[in-house]
């Protein structure tokens, strides 16, 4: 009975990835070894002051997968439902996500056990500092880089930017990345995932026949990276956007919805629910629109082995991390449904916190026009790079992302040689 999005273990899904990509590609015993166990991993345990005067102790983790590459790169998460193997799976799919764009980072993933949606603004700050004193011997420019993650943003990356500051004595924009124009960080960075993965979906449909212009595109996770992606769809690309969702329900409209409107009305609601002249659906049914595209902009776990064969879109654009389980992909693959895996589809983000750290270690900024060019470039050469192993192996767009984001962890690996 293939496992459900409640009982999947998502470290167990990401170690499975790499046996089947090990088996392709050759690989020995050590290294596979090496590749399926994060380097270090830390867990905080750490008192807040709430704002009735009362302390909480809050659990926070934070992975570093692998390092070969460079130093580590990934964002902290605060949501109820975190877990270390929650974390390390994120982590090893940062370092493959690294590689696959061809950026000098391993990967690395944090997060709290929290409800921010039940926790003040200053509750949250103290949240963040204490558990960014905590870890700060073990992050910093050289080491391992964090960023923005699921209910974290650019005031979060300020308090521990700050808090680490203080800590050194001096200002450290390169910290973390993800932060504030006005305190080093780049033009682009909050749209970069939404707007790389518009990119990708651009150039995969030329190859897969798929519409793009006067097609129809559903958005699971309307959140940053959904509506962004929503948005340049709709505006550049001449899509339709026919359903769209949050934590708390979804929209569908037919004959299409404007996103700017939606992005407007969640805004002033809190939610996509209720916008006005669209019908409501559940977050499983966005996943079932007929549509030409879906992006699953939410979180994992969200295409299992029980739902991939009512995926009725020809083309999936994984904007979220690890949305689809590995049987899915199985199912999909049978159907010939284009996926774009989410180390090619969101590395959007990654790629211009790559950008925001190399501004931040040069103190030379680029203007915006810049950001996105250089972006769009790393993109379209990921992609075809991506396309040609898929291509000359016969394998789905997964599969091949990773033979050659594991490849190339693996020279670092042996080129490097094991110590001492």
């Amino acid at each position: 009975m293939p496992q459900t999005s409640s009982t999947v273990n998502p470290f167990e899904t990401a170690k499975r990835q790499v046996d089947i990509v090990a088996d392709m590609i050759g690989l020995n015993g050590g290294v596979r070894e090496v590749l399926k166990h994060p380097k270090r991993e830390l867990t905080v345990n750490f008192p807040v002051r709430m704002d009735d005067g009362t302390y909480r102790v809050f659990t926070g983790h934070r992975v570093q997968y692998n390092m070969a590459r460079g130093p580590c790169k990934g964002g902290i998460r605060y949501h109820p439902q975190v877990t270390l193997d929650e974390v390390r799976a994120l982590a090893a799919w940062m370092t493959w996500k690294c590689a696959v764009v061809n950026i000098p980072y391993g990967g690395a993933k944090g997060g709290v056990v929290c409800d921010p949606k039940k926790m003040s603004k200053g509750e949250l700050e103290h949240l963040t500092r204490r558990y960014a004193s905590e870890i700060a011997s073990f992050i910093g420019p050289e080491i391992d880089i964090p960023a923005p993650d699921v209910y974290t943003d650019s005031q979060t990356m300020s308090w521990i930017m700050d808090t680490y500051s203080m800590q050194k004595g001096y200002s450290v924009p390169g910290v973390v990345t993800g932060k504030p124009i006005a305190l080093g960080g780049s033009e682009g960075r909050g749209e970069a995932t939404g707007r790389g993965c518009a990119y990708v979906i651009r150039e995969a449909s030329k190859d897969a026949g798929v519409r793009v212009k006067n097609g129809t595109v559903a958005v699971q996770g309307f959140g940053n990276a959904g509506s962004v992606a929503a948005n340049l769809l709709h505006d550049e690309q001449g899509a339709t956007i026919v359903a769209v969702s949050d934590s708390r329900g979804g929209i569908y409209k037919a004959d299409g919805l404007n996103p700017h409107a939606v992005e407007e009305h969640k805004r002033k609601t809190g939610s996509v629910v209720g916008f006005p002249g669209a019908k409501a659906i559940s977050n499983e049914e966005v996943l079932e629109t007929k549509a030409d595209i879906l992006v699953p902009a939410a979180l994992e776990n969200q295409i299992t082995g029980k739902n991939a064969d009512k995926v009725q879109a020809k083309m999936v654009a994984e904007a979220a991390n690890g949305p689809t389980l590995p049987e899915a992909d199985t199912v999909l693959f049978q159907k010939k449904v284009t996926v774009l895996p989410d180390i090619l589809a969101n590395a959007g983000g990654v790629t211009v916190s790559y950008f925001e750290w190399a501004q931040d270690i040069q103190g030379f900024f680029w203007p915006l026009e810049e950001v996105n060019q250089r972006l769009e470039r790393v993109m379209v050469r990921s992609y075809a790079d991506v396309h040609k192993v898929a291509a000359e192996r016969k394998v789905h767009n997964r599969t091949a992302a990773y033979i050659l984001a594991i490849q190339r962890v693996v020279d670092a690996i042996n080129t490097r040689g094991f110590h001492p």
